[in-house]
């Protein structure tokens, strides 16, 4: 399996991870309507939740993921993490 393949199925399992907290929220919320009795009644037939996430959506995200770790591997970057100061005290930028 190649880095894209592996980057591409995290991202999906963290979008899927997204997805199931709302849902479960959304369980939560409409046990608590139930319970109370506000009269809302909902259709037996929407049960199935169905999702679809474009795939282009999902490989801008692994550009812009690759963008950043081609700068955190700059030396720039490495500078920058060092601390260090140039010859009056101050910071490199």
């Amino acid at each position: 399996m190649s880095k894209d393949d592996l980057l591409r199925n995290q991202i999906n399992q963290v979008i899927r991870s997204e997805i199931q907290s709302g849902i479960n929220d959304y369980v939560d919320e409409q046990e608590v309507v139930e319970k109370a009795g506000l009269g809302f009644v909902g259709k037996e037939d929407e049960k199935e939740l169905k999702v679809k996430i474009p795939t282009s959506e999902v490989d801008k995200i692994m550009k812009e993921y690759k963008k950043i770790k081609k700068k955190e591997k700059s030396n720039f970057s490495r500078i920058k993490k060092l601390g260090l100061v140039d010859k009056h005290g101050r910071p490199l930028k």
